[in-house]
């Protein structure tokens, strides 16, 4: 409950920052395993690798529809690709988007991720390393890597598969010798917790996981007027792109259309060109089902009438296969027949601009907590402000204004982590999304602190994103003037629990920053009086209480105080335990007696009388226990400034499962707060924020905090 020790993780995390953990050079080993040393280990001992962390066994397989007692999971076996053909091959003759098959698993949309990707091989390269095989050195060990949530992390997995006579259950190659996109899926499906969480999704999910870029959605039933364009620069730079058709009942999922486009599907977009078609130019789309099969059969389909009058070269350039799960058609069909776009920026370079200048990227990793930080969406006032807070300070306007207008651009993406692997306990995505408020002008440049509420109830946002929806990731491009904005991410309904990452990307250099309170404690001096300030009356009480040793223990503070509370009709409490009691004593004993003589009792139940006054202020409905948030103002009326973290500890610790404070628990938490801050300080006596301890000091401290 420090503050220390949140700056020691952060000093941490800076290290390893520096240290470039993380990033593609120096990939974050998945669950500690080091692919080079347990590959050695391997060839040593002559043994072939099984992975502990991600065994052979059907649980691994899924939870629900493929869990261990389906029906679907009877008659698998695993096996080493060795065991399924003779000469197993890595890569055969590269790797190309025929590569990627379907099985019995619906993850059409992490496979359209993966079939774009074959079409850049310095990205490939990157997601699967080339220096894999089954013939020299084999161990039966293979790693990949894997972008996650700010992160890149090296996944190792063993070869064995899954197989059902024979066969591959999930992904598979068209050459059945080649198995690098089997394993790569498995790798997929270790990271997310079993191949079952792969099960539905998006394809901008698989394009950021293999790339860490960012990614747009665009609805092209409302497409801005230059998608073409956007298209053919996203396929230049070596993004990533999908399409899909939307459904509008659950009878529509996988539904094949008259011309054979499936509803509810994930396809790649693999390429843009123009023909010279009866003496004017056609523009053409290629798409790919990564089915390996069902084509479009329309205009410009694989056997269409439309090829024969095209030249002969330029048909040939444009590689007709019959079904290869590949297919061309008209850019007016296909905007027709598609309700979404999805592209990957790679970079990300900003694809309405013609120039290739990159973002200035900045990262941010946040949680939402019952009772801390998870206010929900703006339609819940009295807890948004609760939310983690981002400010971004937008000091240069664009190079090329649209308009004339003076205006920076930005780009906002909020990712939920982890959610996949919430399935296996019954949890899904979240709805998510966020708002974009603007600092008022007598605020910008004032000290980073949480705003409050009555900030959200007086301002309107100035951006946000365009709907709250349950997918991984939201996105916005937006544009605003020069100045301080907040941005505020948030789950729809309060009390949602996950961790995010928000990143936010500006064509122009800029300051972003968490808002967040500094630790601090604004404690009064400590009361100096005698017993002759005390109270006649007062004196009498305590006598009656104390009995003739004139001290009162920690079993008769309970009992009076217990006694007391219990008159006070409008507060809800359990009474006070003898932990909280003990704690009181221990604040207000300063001769080491265990008990409260005359004095020490008069200040504590000053300071109780003060906390009282307090709670009652911020139990705003007068229902006799306080909200979660409520506490958090409450707080920092007592002159406690906390940090999000400690927050979050507090409301573990004092609230109940409603998220309701009562006055005992209260006044608990005060009393704890106040004793470890005068403690720090007084091993900090010149207010350094920092301390050495030695080891009786921190058993001292660990004392306190229990």
């Amino acid at each position: 409950m420090m503050p220390f020790r949140g700056m020691a993780a952060r000093l941490e995390k800076d290290r390893l920052r520096a240290e470039g953990v993380g990033s593609h050079q120096n990939a974050v080993k998945y669950l500690g395993q080091d692919y080079e040393i347990l590959k050695q280990e391997c060839l040593k001992s002559g043994q072939l690798f099984e992975d502990p962390q991600f065994p052979a066994i059907l649980s691994v397989l899924g939870f629900k529809e493929l869990g261990p007692n389906s029906g679907k999971t009877q008659g698998v076996r695993w096996k080493r690709p060795s065991e399924i053909v003779d000469d197993p091959q890595f890569i055969v003759g590269g790797a190309t988007r025929t590569d990627i098959c379907q099985g019995t698993l619906g993850n059409c949309w992490l496979l359209a991720a993966i079939g774009s990707l074959t079409l850049n091989e310095d990205l490939l390269h990157r997601v699967v390393p080339q220096d894999q095989t089954f013939q020299k050195d084999y161990a039966g060990i293979f790693h990949f890597q894997i972008w996650q949530f700010g992160k890149w992390v090296d996944v190792v997995i063993d070869d064995r598969l899954p197989t059902k006579d024979g066969k591959l259950v999930f992904v598979h190659s068209a050459e059945c010798q080649e198995f690098w996109s089997a394993l790569l899926e498995k790798a997929y499906a270790k990271l997310n917790g079993s191949y079952e969480a792969l099960s539905g999704g998006s394809t901008t999910e698989g394009f950021e996981d293999f790339t860490g870029g960012v990614a747009e959605v665009y609805n092209l039933k409302k497409p801005p007027s230059n998608i073409a364009r956007i298209i053919c620069k996203a396929l230049e730079r070596g993004s990533l792109l999908g399409c899909s058709i939307d459904i509008t009942s659950a009878r529509d999922v996988e539904a094949v259309t008259f011309r054979k486009l499936v509803k509810g599907h994930a396809y790649s977009v693999t390429g843009f060109k123009n023909v010279d078609y009866r003496g004017q130019q056609e523009s053409l789309i290629r798409i790919r089902n990564p089915w390996g099969q069902v084509e479009w059969t329309g205009a410009w389909s694989d056997s269409s009438s439309e090829w024969n009058e095209v030249d002969p070269d330029q048909r040939e350039e444009l590689h007709l296969k019959m079904e290869d799960g590949e297919f061309w058609m008209s850019f007016r069909e296909f905007m027709r027949q598609f309700s979404r776009l999805e592209i990957c920026n790679l970079t990300p370079d900003a694809l309405d601009k013609d120039g290739l200048s990159r973002w200035h990227t900045t990262l941010f990793e946040g949680t939402w907590r019952r009772g801390s930080t998870a206010g929900g969406c703006r339609n819940h006032p009295a807890t948004f402000w609760i939310n983690p807070q981002f400010k971004i300070k937008l000091l240069e306007e664009d190079d090329d204004p649209e308009d004339d207008e003076v205006a920076c651009t930005f780009l906002v993406a909020l990712m939920q982590k982890h959610r996949r692997k919430a399935r296996r306990v019954g949890e899904d995505m979240h709805t998510i999304g966020f708002a974009v408020y603007e600092v008022p002008e007598e605020a910008q440049g004032c000290q980073n602190v949480h705003l409050k509420k009555d900030f959200f109830l007086r301002n309107q946002s100035q951006a946000r994103s365009e709907t709250f929806i349950n997918l991984r990731e939201v996105s916005n491009h937006i544009r605003l003037p020069p100045g301080e904005y907040i941005i505020v991410p948030s789950t729809f309904e309060p009390n949602k629990e996950a961790d995010f990452v928000l990143r936010v990307f500006t064509e122009k250099q800029s300051d972003a920053e968490e808002l967040d309170e500094e630790i601090s404690a604004d404690l009064p001096d400590e009361e100096e009086i005698s017993e002759d300030d005390v109270d006649e009356n007062f004196k009498n009480m305590f006598r009656q209480l104390a009995g003739e040793d004139m001290e009162i223990s920690v079993f008769e503070l309970r009992t009076v105080l217990n006694r007391v509370i219990a008159r006070h009709k409008d507060l809800k409490t359990d009474g006070f335990s003898m932990d909280s009691c003990r704690n009181m004593v221990n604040l207000m004993d300063k001769d080491g007696s265990a008990r409260l003589g005359l004095v020490e009792f008069q200040i504590l139940w000053n300071k109780i009388r003060s906390w009282l006054n307090i709670f009652r202020q911020h139990d705003l409905d007068k229902s006799g226990t306080m909200s979660a948030y409520e506490m958090r103002l409450a707080l920092e009326t007592a002159g406690f400034k906390l940090d999000n973290k400690l927050h979050q500890v507090l409301v573990a610790r004092y609230a109940d499962d409603s998220l309701g404070v009562d006055f005992d628990n209260f006044v608990s938490c005060l009393v704890k707060l106040e004793t470890m801050f005068r403690f720090f300080q007084s091993m900090d006596p010149e207010g350094t924020g920092s301390a050495v301890m030695n080891l009786g000091e921190v058993r001292k401290l660990k004392l306190l905090d229990k």
